[in-house]
């Protein structure tokens, strides 16, 4: 069966995977919707069906430029997808243009058939509150540690503690200021939570 140009232009399609061991999670922007294959399980959402999608950063040990998008589908279900896949045992590779490209068209193709889903960014609203005040602990930790430091006359650690923190604050940053709940709609995607 011969394949129409116009009817390979709109299948998009993306692979990744999310363990060593186990097969790829493929998924695919048909005319119909949504497909998908994971661990022997399939499916077809229609992009009205979809009822929410959640994009965040979500760095790993392996991978510290890693994004996910999780997409919820309104009788329950839920699929994430990964900017990275593994390769080795030791080698995770980023796939940023193909997943950032696969999650736009994802929304434009939403879009045009009208739905309704609730879009949003980062950590959900409790657990960024969670990890706001364990950071204004640490900062008040580290403060009292400096100044403890400087009033015993250890510079050695009070050097310590602040290219500690400097160490913190650059790593868990990024993190914190990607994930910071919000909204946002599907003609405006936000770039800090896709690569």
């Amino acid at each position: 069966m011969q394949v129409s140009e116009a009817q390979a232009a709109s299948v998009a399609s993306y692979a990744y995977k999310a363990s060593l061991i186990g097969s790829a999670h493929r998924f695919e922007l048909t005319e119909e919707g949504l497909s998908w294959h994971i661990a022997g399980r399939s499916g077809l959402w229609r992009y009205d069906e979809i009822s929410a999608i959640r994009l965040s950063f979500r760095p790993v040990s392996m991978q510290r430029h890693r994004f996910r998008a999780d997409i919820s589908h309104a009788d329950g279900g839920r699929i994430a997808i990964l900017s990275t896949t593994w390769q080795t045992a030791a080698l995770m590779a980023a796939q940023d243009n193909a997943y950032r490209d696969f999650i736009v068209q994802l929304h434009a193709r939403m879009a045009e058939a009208g739905s309704r889903a609730v879009l949003t960014v980062g950590l959900g609203r409790k657990t960024y509150a969670a990890a706001l005040a364990l950071l204004a602990v640490l900062a008040v930790a580290m403060t009292g540690l400096l100044i403890r430091a400087l009033m015993v006359g250890e510079f050695a650690g009070a050097l310590f503690v602040i290219g500690f923190a400097a160490l913190f604050t650059w790593q868990i940053g990024g993190f914190v200021r990607r994930n910071q709940p919000q909204s946002y709609s599907f003609d405006r995607l936000p770039r800090s939570v896709l690569p």
